[in-house]
């Protein structure tokens, strides 16, 4: 393993940063943890990529909060942002051209 951060998959919502550390601490030293709350996932740094690799084989597939953890290297994030289909935020960009011409879908008929 080349570097000292795990990802931590399959983790209870009911987990804290503490519980966290205190698993992956018989492994080594736990420089930082961060939760990502409501995901469902996190990251452990270990001190060195030994440690890293120590707490990966003992906790993956170990159980915390009645939830299996998949322990991996994180990886880093991609070049070029979060990106999206290239739209920015928000809607679908629309389409082709509409039928029958107008502003909307809705077309009040004539009352004769």
């Amino acid at each position: 393993m080349q570097g000292k951060k795990l990802f931590v998959g399959n983790l209870s919502y009911m987990v804290s940063e503490e519980e966290l550390k205190e698993a992956f601490s018989p492994f080594g030293t736990v420089v930082t943890v961060n939760i990502i709350h409501g995901k469902g996932f996190g990251f452990v740094e270990m001190d060195s990529p030994e440690t890293a690799q120590a707490a990966k084989d003992g906790m993956n597939g170990k159980e915390l909060d009645g939830r299996n953890l998949t322990v991996d290297e994180a990886r880093p994030p991609r070049e070029g942002g979060g990106g999206g289909g290239g739209r920015g935020f928000g809607g679908g960009g629309g389409g082709g051209p509409r039928r029958g011409g107008g502003r909307g879908g809705f077309q009040k008929k004539p009352r004769w």
